[in-house]
């Protein structure tokens, strides 16, 4: 079994409205509480982290099984949406919209299409991040194939 180990360093200065700083290798930046939770809103947030981690993690597994597949791909694009409810002063993060655009190349055929959209949805239950968060974050496919 292979493991992989990923590091991430926080420093954090103060109380709730400080604002700190991450460093996960590729991945540096400012931290702190988004505007809409009453907060500075720089840099980044938990919020916008998780949804990337969820978005790229999609992307990246439809990407790789297009190209397992041999799909004639033209373009592909994703934008996503993250939907926290706070309740009673808890914060859930509810739901995840994922709106892929897909677009393969004028000579692609039917028997493509139909594959490309069974790997629109399989990409969805094969991601990491979307296994890790299964039943207790929604997540919403809206494709757009083309």
């Amino acid at each position: 079994m292979a493991q992989h180990h990923f590091h991430l360093k926080a420093d954090w200065p103060g109380g709730r409205n400080s604002t700190g700083y991450i460093n996960a290798g590729n991945l540096q930046t400012k931290i702190s509480i988004p505007p809409e939770m009453d907060g500075p809103g720089v840099g980044t947030n938990p919020d916008e982290m998780f949804l990337g981690a969820a978005a790229t993690c999609y992307l990246i597994t439809l990407a790789a099984m297009i190209e397992r597949a041999d799909l004639p791909l033209k373009e592909m694009a994703l934008e996503s949406e993250g939907i926290v409810d706070v309740t009673k002063g808890v914060f859930t993060y509810e739901k995840i919209i994922h709106k892929p655009h897909v677009a393969l190349k004028d000579n692609a055929e039917e028997k493509d299409y139909k594959m490309l959209r069974k790997l629109v949805e399989k990409a969805e239950s094969s991601c990491m991040i979307s296994r890790a968060v299964q039943g207790n974050v929604a997540i919403e496919m809206q494709a757009d194939i083309q």
